[in-house]
C-alpha cells in the first residue's frame, strides 16, 4: 500500500505540496483568529458610553442595521465599544509574547510539528470559545483569547522555516506568497461563511466556532499523517525533486548549533527594514481586519449576511494581486530586469502607498455604499504586493534563521494587532463617519511613514550575518550588511541581489 502510495505521490512535486499545505495552515488560522471580528456583531447588545450625552447624527449614515432573520442568534452580552476594543486586541497580547520562542523552536528542531502545536492550540481554544463566553463573559474570553494568541504564535516562525527548506530561490517570491495568501483565504472565508453561519445558524453565533475550529482539526491529522519537515526525510519525495531543492538551496543554509547572532542582527539596516515594514502594513491590514465588520455594521448599516460577503471582497482583490504580484516578482529576478533588492522595495512600496490612499478615499466616500465598499476593495487589494515584496524577505536576508526573523516580525506586527482595536475603539465610541476618518488618517500617516525606513534599508542579499562561522567577524559593506567579498556579480557585473 504505502509503496503504491509513494510511487503515486512521487510523481507530485512535493514543495508545492507544502504551499498547498502551508497555505491551508493559515487560512484555518486566520479564519480561527478573525471570526471573532464578525461574530461579535451578533453577541453584542448595543450599549451607550458615557461620552455619548450629545446625539450625534450629522456624521452617521441613515438607516438601521437589517435584523437577521434568524430567531436563534444565541446569547447577548451588555460590551461597549471599549470592552470590545480589549476583547479584539487581546488574541495579540499572548501572540506577540509567543513569537522569538517560537521562532527558536522551529529553527531549531524544524517547522513540522512546531506548525501543528500552532494549529492544535488554536483549534482548541477555538472550540471552547461558546463554553468560556457563556460561563465568564468578556473576562473568561480575554483570557482565552490571550492563550489562544499564546499558542498561535509559533506559526509564521514554523512556516517560514518551511519555506527555507523547501522553496529553492528563484521559487521563492512564488512559493512564499502562495503560502502567505492564506491570510487572505482565511479572511475571506471567514467573513463570508461566518457571515452565512451566523445568519441560519439553528444555535447562533456558537456554530461559527465550531465550524472553524472542526476545518483546523481536520488539517492538523492531514498534515501530521503526510508532511516532513524538509526534502531529506520526505519518502515520498522524487529523487530528481529532492536532489533539485537540495542542490538550489544548499549554499547558504546549513545545520547550524551556533547562537542565534542577536547582536549582528540588531545593527543591520536590513532587518530594521523587516521590522518597521511589517509594523506598517500590519497596522493597516489589523485596522481592517479586525474592524472592518463593524464599520460595515454600525456605520454603513449592512446586515449580518451582506457584511459577512462584502467584507470578504476586499481579500478576494488582495489574493489575487497578491498571487499576480509573485509571479511578476520572479520573472523580473530571474529575467534580471530588476535586482531582488529593487523587486523587493518596488513591491512592498506599492503595498503601502496603494492602501493608504485608497483607505482614506473610502472614508470620504461617505454613506455611499457602494462608492466605499468599491474603494475598500481597491485599497485592501493593493496590499498584495507586499507579500513578494516583504514577508519573504528574511529568507532572502538570512535563510539560517529564517524562523526567528519571522518570529520577531511578527511581534511587531502583532503589536499593531493590540493598538489598533484599542485605537479603533476610543476613536469611534459613536461610530460616525467623521471619527471613523480620523483612523484611516492615522493609518495612511503609518503606512507613508514606515515605508520610508523601506525605501532606505530593504535588501534581498543574504547577510554575513547568516553564517558566521564560516564568514567570521569580518567587515560589513555598509551599504547591505553583507560582507563585500561575499556578494555574487549578476552577468551585467551588478550585484546579484
Amino acid at each position: 500500500m504505502f509503496s503504491s502510495w509513494t510511487l503515486c505521490c512521487g510523481r507530485v512535486q512535493q514543495r508545492w505540496v507544502f504551499a498547498v499545505m502551508g497555505c491551508l495552515a493559515i487560512t484555518v488560522s486566520y479564519a480561527m483568529r478573525i471570526t471573532l471580528s464578525l461574530a461579535i456583531t451578533q453577541m453584542v447588545t448595543t450599549v451607550e458610553t458615557s461620552s455619548n450625552s450629545t446625539t450625534v447624527d450629522e456624521n452617521t449614515c441613515s438607516g438601521t442595521v437589517s435584523a437577521s432573520s434568524n430567531s436563534n442568534t444565541g446569547d447577548t452580552y451588555e460590551w461597549d465599544e471599549y470592552t470590545q476594543g480589549i476583547i479584539l486586541s487581546s488574541f495579540y497580547w499572548g501572540y506577540i509574547v509567543s513569537q522569538v520562542p517560537g521562532g527558536i523552536l522551529a529553527d531549531k528542531f524544524g517547522g513540522k510539528y512546531t506548525l501543528a502545536g500552532a494549529i492544535l492550540s488554536s483549534t482548541t481554544f477555538t472550540l471552547l470559545t461558546p463554553l468560556v463566553v457563556s460561563k465568564f463573559e468578556s473576562t473568561g474570553l480575554i483570557v482565552l483569547r490571550i492563550l489562544m494568541g499564546l499558542g498561535e504564535g509559533t506559526t509564521f516562525p514554523a512556516v517560514n522555516v518551511l519555506i527555507a527548506a523547501w522553496a529553492p530561490p528563484q521559487e521563492r517570491s512564488k512559493i512564499g506568497t502562495m503560502v502567505m495568501t492564506g491570510t487572505q483565504i482565511g479572511t475571506i472565508l471567514g467573513n463570508a461563511l461566518a457571515g452565512i453561519l451566523l445568519e441560519y445558524s439553528p444555535i447562533g453565533w456558537p456554530l461559527v466556532f465550531y465550524f472553524f475550529g472542526g476545518l483546523a482539526a481536520l488539517w492538523v491529522v492531514t498534515w501530521i499523517l503526510f508532511f516532513h519537515s524538509n526534502p531529506d526525510v520526505h519518502p515520498y519525495i522524487s529523487e530528481a525533486e529532492k536532489k533539485y531543492i537540495q542542490d538550489k538551496i544548499s549554499e547558504n543554509t546549513r545545520k547550524h548549533t551556533q547562537p542565534i547572532p542577536w547582536r549582528h542582527m540588531a545593527t543591520s539596516f536590513p532587518f530594521w527594514a523587516l521590522l518597521i515594514g511589517k509594523f506598517g502594513h500590519d497596522w493597516g491590514f489589523y485596522t481592517m481586519v479586525t474592524d472592518l465588520p463593524k464599520y460595515m455594521s454600525n456605520v454603513l448599516k449592512f446586515s449580518i449576511t451582506s457584511n459577512g460577503l462584502l467584507t470578504a471582497l476586499p481579500y478576494v482583490a488582495m489574493w489575487i494581486v497578491s498571487n499576480i504580484s509573485s509571479v511578476l516578482a520572479d520573472w523580473l529576478i530571474k529575467s534580471g530586469k530588476m535586482t531582488t533588492t529593487n523587486v523587493r522595495k518596488a513591491f512592498t512600496t506599492f503595498g503601502s502607498v496603494g492602501p493608504a490612499i485608497f483607505l482614506v478615499a473610502a472614508s470620504y466616500g461617505e454613506c455611499n455604499r457602494v462608492l466605499v465598499v468599491i474603494l475598500f476593495i481597491i485599497g485592501i487589494g493593493l496590499m498584495g504586493p507586499f507579500y513578494p515584496g516583504l514577508m519573504v524577505n528574511g529568507v532572502d536576508l538570512s535563510p539560517n534563521y529564517s524562523g526567528t526573523l519571522m518570529a520577531i516580525m511578527t511581534a511587531v506586527g502583532a503589536l499593531a494587532g493590540i493598538l489598533t482595536p484599542d485605537v479603533v475603539g476610543l476613536l469611534t465610541p459613536n461610530q460616525t463617519v467623521m471619527e471613523w476618518r480620523i483612523v484611516f488618517w492615522i493609518a495612511f500617516a503609518v503606512f507613508m511613514v514606515t515605508n520610508v525606513g523601506v525605501l532606505f534599508w530593504q535588501r534581498g542579499d543574504v547577510q554575513y550575518w547568516n553564517d558566521l562561522e564560516n564568514n567570521g567577524q569580518g567587515r560589513k559593506d555598509p551599504e547591505n550588511g553583507a560582507k563585500p567579498s561575499e556578494r555574487n556579480e549578476s552577468p551585467e557585473g551588478k550585484a546579484d541581489t
